[in-house]
């Protein structure tokens, strides 16, 4: 310990100082715990992704139009395909998490705060719309990244335990040679990035107002009751959002070359055989594993924040 001595000779210890810590951690450590907290969270509710992406295409072309309901679809699964094919497609999915949630969920608050130091927003709608802003672009820019994961793991949870593909590497060769880069790998692209915009704002932005509105206006304090409960608002908003254009993200990546003359063609197409009701197929499946889904990544990513904090 430093000492200083005064006029009389005596030495007196100064006190230890003690660094202070940012309450706030760094872009990279945002982005890679965004990552992980999502992973987590699709480890506990892919089978129910799985489930959302079969009853979505079910009845596809005017065929077997008829739903099976979330429950039975997702044990029949289990029955005739085994309990592993619920679980086709996960490796491209913990790529996705890690490539997009980590994206569109880690750089969320940096890019509000960069935004809002732009314009001024303080409170209200002004604040409201850069939250959206933030929410759309960190959306776009994930799936710009994240977009061949995404439809190899849809092809894969469509395909189950068929053997259409040996593995994930054969996945991505196999869609790549046959289809191509553009038209194989990032096929869907732009229904894709306004599926995930509108799920990002659902999800991202509309945690992040009821969670400030909560603890603003005393009703809950910064906790696990009030992260709970902003998960589960901000998993049903999302889900009914979404679901229209994810139906039409799912059938127009899973389509073979040439069905469709384009996305308009798809949701024309979607809307002419089946009606409007085929836009919220396996919505209860997409509900459930969105209000799920975002109880795991919300509750984790803020636990492991917390933990963060402290180092």
């Amino acid at each position: 310990m430093a000492t200083v001595t005064k006029q009389s000779g005596v030495a007196v210890p100064l006190p230890k100082l003690t660094p202070v810590k940012s309450g706030k951690s760094g872009l990279g450590v945002q982005l890679g715990t965004a990552g992980v907290a999502a992973c987590i969270a699709d480890l506990f509710t892919f089978p129910l992704d799985t489930t959302k992406v079969r009853l979505q295409i079910q009845g596809e072309g005017g065929a077997n139009g008829k739903s099976s309901g979330v429950f039975r679809t997702l044990f029949n699964i289990g029955r005739y395909e085994g309990v592993a094919s619920l679980y086709s497609g996960i490796v491209p999915g913990l790529q996705r998490q890690m490539a997009f949630s980590a994206i569109r969920i880690g750089g969320y608050e940096t890019v509000r705060e960069m935004y809002q130091e732009m314009s001024g927003a303080k409170t209200g709608m002004q604040m409201l719309g850069i939250r959206i802003a933030a929410g759309v672009t960190t959306g776009t820019l994930a799936i710009l990244c994240a977009q061949p994961t995404d439809v190899v793991k849809v092809r894969m949870q469509a395909a189950g335990g068929k053997g259409q593909y040996k593995g994930v590497m054969d996945a991505y060769v196999s869609i790549a040679r046959q289809e191509g880069f553009k038209s194989g790998l990032y096929r869907g692209t732009g229904p894709n990035i306004a599926r995930n915009c509108i799920v990002n704002v659902g999800e991202t932005v509309v945690y992040d107002v009821v969670k400030d509105y909560f603890i603003r206006s005393n009703i809950m304090i910064d906790g696990i009751h009030c992260h709970l409960a902003s998960a589960v608002v901000a998993g049903v908003t999302a889900t009914i959002l979404a679901n229209p254009v994810d139906v039409i993200k799912t059938r127009y990546m899973n389509s073979p070359r040439g069905k469709y003359g384009g996305v308009l063609n798809c949701v024309a197409s979607t809307a002419r055989k089946e009606g409007m009701g085929a836009f919220y197929k396996g919505f209860t499946a997409s509900c459930m594993r969105l209000v799920s889904w975002n109880i795991v990544l919300w509750l984790t990513w803020e636990q492991i924040k917390l933990q963060m904090k402290k180092f």
